[in-house]
């Protein structure tokens, strides 16, 4: 056993960002091929969809379904928001495809020891409500979906008496939450460069009216851009101390959160497995791993 796993808890975090979250699957992808496992992981919105499948550990599968259905309709347009009330079609993307059409590994997921953790803002509070996923069934996918229903464009999930949206609004990099249930190892995977500063959302004035009955969630939204960019000071701080590994584009990944071409997913792909190549090594000192 090495010192690591005798002194340290470690954990993988994964930032949201919707389509920028095929770096994220990029540098899981390296991570699993190379046989680099962690005690628990933690994702929130696009890092907790696509995360699911590290626990799982099938290489290649969210990037493969992000490519098939990448033009369909159903798999994110104003036409599925018009026709269902959300934008990614809840039938589709948390029924028919992990069930039937790239089927997602329910008995790998639960079988893996490795703890995962979602994260979705409660409406009424704006504060992020975290849940431990246990076996990939019905109420993981459920909270899978809420971590990333964003406002605006998806109705609230109702999950044990709460309704929750996207919980990047609340908490979009969720380090604070690991390091608090002992998880003090940790690798972070983020889909901004270094540097990059967030600003306040020029939405709100939509918000407001939207989501006028929930002024919770309006606030949290409306204070997001402090949140995120106060986070990545404290991960900055943490990366230079040594006490968290940061995995992160070098510069912007140029994608829209929508993006619908497969060659712009399957390149930011590519980015993420390059970026996680490239500090592999250093990934693996940091892991204590020989």
């Amino acid at each position: 056993m090495s010192t690591t796993e005798k002194y340290y808890k470690t954990g993988l975090i994964m930032e949201g960002g919707a389509m920028r979250g095929l770096f994220t699957c990029g540098v899981m992808d390296v991570l699993l091929e190379n046989g680099i496992n962690f005690d628990g992981g933690a994702g929130i919105s696009a890092g907790a969809i696509f995360g699911c499948n590290f626990k799982s550990k099938q290489i290649g599968r969210p990037l493969r379904y992000n490519l098939r259905f990448a033009r369909d309709p159903r798999y994110g347009s104003f036409r599925s928001l018009f026709k269902t009330g959300d934008f990614y079609e809840v039938e589709l993307c948390y029924h028919e495809i992990p069930d039937i059409l790239d089927i997602f590994d329910r008995k790998a997921f639960a079988e893996n020891p490795m703890e995962f953790y979602i994260g979705a803002t409660d409406v009424k509070t704006g504060k992020c409500s975290y849940h431990k996923c246990s076996d990939g069934g019905d109420t993981d996918m459920q909270w899978m979906r809420a971590s990333a229903s964003l406002p605006a464009v998806s109705r609230p999930v109702f999950i044990d008496g709460e309704q929750l949206l996207d919980g990047g609004i609340s908490d979009s990099v969720p380090f604070e939450y690991m390091e608090s249930i002992g998880y003090n190892r940790n690798v972070i995977i983020l889909t901004q460069p270094k540097g990059y500063v967030k600003q306040k959302n020029k939405g709100m004035p939509l918000f407001k009216i939207i989501l006028r009955k929930y002024p919770e969630i309006v606030k949290a939204i409306g204070v997001r851009h402090e949140m995120y960019n106060k986070q990545m000071e404290e991960i900055n701080e943490r990366e230079e101390k040594g006490i968290s590994f940061v995995i992160r584009p070098a510069e912007s990944l140029g994608i829209g959160r929508t993006e619908s071409n497969p060659a712009e997913l399957q390149r930011v792909y590519d980015l993420g497995r390059a970026e996680a190549e490239r500090v592999l090594p250093e990934l693996k000192e940091f892991l204590g791993i020989m």
